[in-house]
């Protein structure tokens, strides 16, 4: 054949995994996961090029790995998903031998617990609308087939965290030319849907079992919506772009687990509307009535990183 085969994976998307831990007392937990999996190696070539199935490991199989550890593994090994993605990655490339690679993504699927008089429900729960958690662990042999010695690189997130504030944001002193239609705004709403990405330090799996995943992920969060909102330095920040560094410079101070945080930032727009035809002030100061505008929006990103060595964990 005249062509190459450059990269290659396959696996099995969508395993949708509802894990439920019941406790004596009545109280019960649950996650509600979709999960991927993607195995790569030289050795799957021949099934690309050449029909061979015969060291093809079935999408289906690893569905069914995929139930098997989260019935089998130690409810504190499945209930995050960084660590059972960890789990999974690591039984794939030790199981099969031919395995090189495997990647895990999780994405959560949150679910509230329910509140009487007060009180948390013991096992009623409700989906509110609210960000999406992930995390994504890929286990690579270093020295193929062995899976004596295996490297790990885990990463996660959130997306789809809505936020908006009515006040304390100004856009001003921006680039002026002729195609230059937006004017100065020393005070405005912004609104965005906060997209989090951060990857951690850790490359082993000893190290990754140590990390309080839960904690950084909740830390991130919190540490997002607070430069958001209370941050003296974002009061009448410069731009968007601004903010987007002090949330990430923020994270990276607060957790040594991190090495960098990626955000992107979509600014989506709140106008004013012009209600002069109507005799109505309704614009700078005078604003109180707005309109929404989802199409088209800003779009900032950056990653952060710190500036001196890498931390350690």
């Amino acid at each position: 054949m005249s062509s190459a085969i450059k990269s290659q994976a396959y696996g099995k998307a969508r395993v949708r995994v509802l894990r439920v831990v019941r406790h004596p007392d009545g109280w019960q937990e649950l996650v509600d996961y979709s999960v991927r999996v993607l195995l790569s190696g030289d050795q799957f070539e021949s099934s690309y090029t050449a029909g061979d199935n015969r060291l093809v490991v079935a999408t289906d199989s690893q569905k069914n790995i995929v139930y098997y550890l989260a019935k089998t593994l130690d409810a504190d090994k499945v209930m995050t998903p960084e660590r059972f993605a960890a789990e999974i990655a690591e039984f794939m490339v030790k199981k099969y031998d031919h395995v090189t690679s495997a990647q895990v993504h999780i994405t959560t699927r949150p679910w509230e617990r329910q509140q009487y008089g007060g009180r948390h429900h013991p096992h009623a729960f409700t989906r509110e609308g609210k960000e999406t958690r992930w995390a994504e662990v890929v286990a690579t042999k270093l020295n193929p087939p062995s899976a004596a010695a295996v490297t790990f690189a885990a990463t996660a997130g959130f997306y789809d965290l809505e936020i908006l504030k009515t006040t304390n944001s100004s856009f001003v002193d921006f680039y002026r030319d002729e195609f230059a239609t937006l004017p100065d705004m020393a005070d405005r709403i912004v609104s965005t849907n906060v997209d989090c990405k951060w990857r951690y330090v850790a490359t082993s799996k000893a190290a990754l079992d140590q990390v309080n995943f839960g904690a950084v992920y909740a830390g991130v969060k919190s540490n997002s919506l607070d430069t958001f909102s209370n941050d003296t330095r974002a009061f009448v920040h410069a731009s968007v772009q601004t903010t987007l560094y002090m949330m990430a410079d923020r994270c990276l101070k607060a957790f040594s687990e991190i090495d960098d945080v990626y955000y992107a930032l979509p600014n989506n727009h709140v106008f004013p509307v012009d209600l002069s035809p109507f005799g109505l002030k309704n614009l700078q100061e005078h604003a109180t009535v707005y309109n929404p505008i989802r199409d088209p929006s800003g779009y900032i990103t950056g990653t952060i990183s710190r500036k001196s060595t890498a931390s350690k964990l």
